[in-house]
């Protein structure tokens, strides 16, 4: 779909339920559960989303076996594809969220691509599992941003981006490069219980809250050359 207006709601809890695709049998993880099938792509660009997207069925998996492109669309209404795996790449660049966005428990098995992505009052990621590299380059998260427990198997850009009220990244681990550089955080920010196995570049990030990276793991290099703190970082048993 390609400039067009979709006004109603889709709730993808409504796909029959089938069998898992081949390419998936050997996840030991996915066995037993309730699998519902997009056989092909989904592609919703530059057009304007005035319903809901809907994947609620909490024991039962949503498997996408193409790319899923949203870019250059406003999606007006809450978007929940919590559940999901992707076996292809997923673009959000320039897509505009107005309303909730949540992708809990979510696997991306390839790149994930969300430059300038305007993110709305509560957007998220939590025990979600990045296995491709992925960029929020010069996002706008402007609510609640929850990344708790995720894992980033490859490169993580989040340069330039910006958080507008609390960020959480505790309990996630980064095992490529994590790139916050020039990233700006208007509210509390905690990075505690935080693993970093590849580099951690904050160089010049603006932090005006707390900035809590306590019990957290550096194992690469860190940089937080030229940052500012508009109150006093805590490190405790970093």
């Amino acid at each position: 779909l390609s400039g067009v207006v979709i006004r109603g709601d889709l709730s993808l809890d409504m796909l029959p339920v089938g069998p898992l695709p081949s390419e998936l049998e050997g996840m030991k993880e996915l066995q037993g559960r309730e699998v519902r099938v997009i056989p092909g792509s989904m592609t919703i660009v530059n057009s304007m989303v005035r319903g809901a997207i809907r994947h609620r069925s909490t024991p039962g998996l949503l498997v996408v076996t193409g790319p899923v492109t949203f870019s250059g669309t406003r999606f007006e209404q809450m978007v929940d594809l919590s559940q999901t795996l992707f076996l292809q790449p997923v673009t959000l660049s320039g897509a505009r969220f107005l309303r909730e966005s949540y992708f809990v428990q979510c696997r991306f098995l390839r790149d994930v691509f969300a430059e300038k992505t305007a993110f709305g009052p509560h957007t998220r990621f939590h025990r979600s599992v990045f296995q491709g590299a992925v960029t929020f380059q010069q996002s706008g998260f402007n609510g609640l941003a929850e990344f708790l427990e995720v894992v980033f198997e490859k490169d993580a850009n989040l340069s330039r981006t910006y958080f507008k009220l609390g960020t959480g990244f505790s309990g996630s681990r980064f095992q490529g490069l994590a790139d916050f550089s020039e990233a700006s955080f208007d509210r509390e920010a905690f990075f505690t219980f935080t693993r970093f196995d590849g580099d951690a570049y904050f160089r010049r990030a603006t932090f005006r809250s707390t900035a809590d990276f306590s019990d957290a793991s550096f194992k690469g290099r860190d940089d937080f050359s030229k940052v500012f703190f508009e109150k006093g970082p805590q490190f405790t048993r970093a």
